[in-house]
């Protein structure tokens, strides 16, 4: 694995060959879509809807869906953002969304962001029967797609879920026992994988191993891939997050980090937006070169409006342990380097505070109106 150290981040991909590659440069510049950050996410967002309209079409008669905004990963602390959904008789549903009297001062919905709620189809809290402090909202089994896209554009444009992998789900029956459902895109169950399932490091190593000294049946490199991640996650290659580019897709507290294996040639890209919304300057250059030149592997660059960290691992000869220092070290990098530049450089910290729900002016904030 190594890392170029350029005097100036040029316009490519996220992910690319270090520069003494340059025989290669012309192969690794032709995905455009890893430069659109904005299109990746949408996708997830899309993808996430379509699997929610499909688990509302089969809730049985008493069953529940919770959707909650993972606090520990978005940094929302005692915040606690989340909607329920209620199967009732003759294919009713009914939703429930979290107000204002339940959320902590300085997480509370502000004024534009109630009139957002109310503007999707929320009534406010109280006035459906049963809502108690929460929004309510009606609806049928044969609008699930509808809805689904209703709750989220709620959990994405109200509540500020940066990207469906920050919310986890937990699903009831009638009498309150777990009900397995299939997977909602990238969401995370509340559950985790199965109990039985525990990835052992050194297994996976020596398996890899085996498998490129010819011991065993040789694994491809998007399996040996996957199964070093999903070591790593202590999870298993079936409970990985992968969207629709076949990325891997991994939280690192307020970052996203992505895992993207290349075939021509041999390659697993390990890249993060660490800012967007970022005015590409000669100064914001230097710093990001400067930066790289510490770095021990990997790279700093801007392609556009988006500042990304890259570190590159050969799939020729592929050593596990070198995209496990990889992961490791982007996911330490991402969430220390999306603060130090945003405060010097502004933009937008694409998974940071600044995306956090009600932390505008107190002045325009509802208190606990709703």
């Amino acid at each position: 694995m190594t890392a170029d150290h350029p005097s100036k981040p040029t316009g490519d991909q996220p992910g690319t060959s270090p520069a003494h590659h340059d025989h290669h440069e012309s192969i690794l510049l032709d995905e455009p879509s890893t430069a659109d950050l904005r299109a990746k996410v949408t996708e997830a967002w899309r993808e996430f809807a379509r699997a929610l309209a499909a688990r509302l079409r089969e809730l049985p008669t008493g069953a529940q869906l919770e959707l909650t905004l993972d606090p520990t990963a978005s940094g929302t602390g005692d915040a606690v953002y989340s909607i329920s959904v209620a199967a009732g008789e003759g294919g009713r549903i009914s939703a429930r969304a979290v107000g204002n009297a339940t959320l902590p001062q300085g997480f509370r919905l502000d004024r534009a962001a109630v009139a957002d709620m109310i503007a999707l189809g929320w009534s406010p809290p109280g006035v459906v029967a049963g809502s108690g402090e929460h929004f309510g909202l009606e609806g049928v089994a044969g609008d699930a797609s509808k809805l689904a896209g209703l709750l989220s554009r709620t959990l994405r444009d109200v509540y500020g879920a940066p990207h469906p992998a920050f919310l986890v789900y937990l699903s009831q029956d009638a009498e309150g026992e777990s009900l397995p459902i299939e997977a909602l895109g990238t969401a995370r169950s509340e559950f985790g994988p199965d109990q039985d399932v525990e990835a052992d490091l050194d297994e996976a190593l020596a398996a890899a191993a085996n498998a490129q000294s010819g011991e065993q049946e040789v694994l491809d490199l998007p399996e040996r891939v996957r199964t070093v991640v999903s070591t790593m996650l202590k999870s298993t290659s079936e409970h990985l997050q992968i969207d629709s580019d076949g990325d891997i897709n991994i939280r690192a507290g307020s970052a996203m980090v992505f895992v993207r294996v290349r075939d021509n040639p041999p390659l697993v890209d390990v890249f993060s937006p660490v800012l967007t919304e970022v005015e590409p300057t000669e100064r914001l250059y230097v710093k990001l070169s400067e930066l790289t030149n510490r770095m021990p592997i990997g790279r700093l660059y801007c392609a556009d409006d988006t500042v990304w960290a890259s570190i590159p691992v050969f799939g020729r000869n592929f050593q596990a342990t070198h995209l496990m220092l990889a992961v490791q070290v982007m996911t330490g990098l991402a969430d220390e380097l999306d603060d130090r530049l945003h405060g010097e450089f502004g933009g937008k910290r694409f998974f940071g505070e600044g995306d956090k729900p009600s932390r505008g002016d107190t002045e325009h904030r509802t208190g606990m109106y709703l």
